[in-house]
């Protein structure tokens, strides 16, 4: 089995290409919904969030309100670490599970996670292979206020935020195996993780 991280920074398209990869008959998990499953009510993960960053980032049914929460995390650099080290770990250890099932099922697969956070976490080592995507910091800001329907300062201010939290994008590249520009068309992109995907394919047949 063939380990890949999908990683790249805010809006920058990574689900866009996740999903392009799932349709060629890669196995992809979103670490963003298993992070969400994990700070459901009567998680440990969902209490330590609370515990830490108190009630006011519940909805009225107990709930935790992720764009409070974010909010509250990014609004400083420790906010932020402390919110990863309660998060990080139990993220990837579902990680680790979900790839190992299916390595077992299937030797030969292409198991890949898309998350945002790779390298920031320092979990790069546990992949074979790592994409990045990136895109231009205006697309970041027009794809995120479509995303979320808020208007363009909103979003220049939100994305700009998340920024700080991550590595920048010429970091990221450095450390990529592979590099999906998305600034271009979606044909064009869909050509990329085709090219991408010949290499990931026959390197995955390698390793049975």
């Amino acid at each position: 089995m063939l380990k890949v991280g999908l990683t790249g920074g805010i809006a920058s398209g990574k689900s866009v290409v996740g999903t392009m990869f799932a349709k060629l008959g890669v196995s992809v998990v979103q670490a963003d919904i298993i992070a969400h499953d994990l700070m459901q009510p009567g998680k440990s993960v969902y209490t330590e969030v609370v515990r830490h960053f108190g009630s006011e980032i519940l909805n009225p049914d107990s709930t935790i309100n992720r764009p409070k929460l974010a909010e509250t995390a990014f609004g400083s650099a420790s906010r932020t670490e402390e919110l990863n080290r309660i998060v990080h770990p139990a993220v990837i250890q579902k990680q680790d599970e979900w790839m190992n099932e299916i390595g077992q099922r299937s030797p030969d697969a292409i198991a890949m996670v898309e998350a945002a956070l790779i390298l920031e976490a320092g979990a790069a080592a546990r992949f074979n292979r790592l994409i990045v995507v990136t895109c231009t910091p205006e697309q970041r800001i027009d794809r995120w206020a479509n995303k979320l329907r808020v208007d363009r300062a909103t979003a220049e201010a939100e994305v700009k935020r998340r920024m700080a939290a991550q590595l920048p994008d010429s970091e990221k590249i450095k450390a990529a195996d592979y590099l999906v520009d998305n600034s271009g068309s979606l044909e064009d992109t869909r050509k990329q993780v085709e090219r991408i995907f010949t290499h990931l394919e026959t390197e995955a047949k390698k390793r049975i």
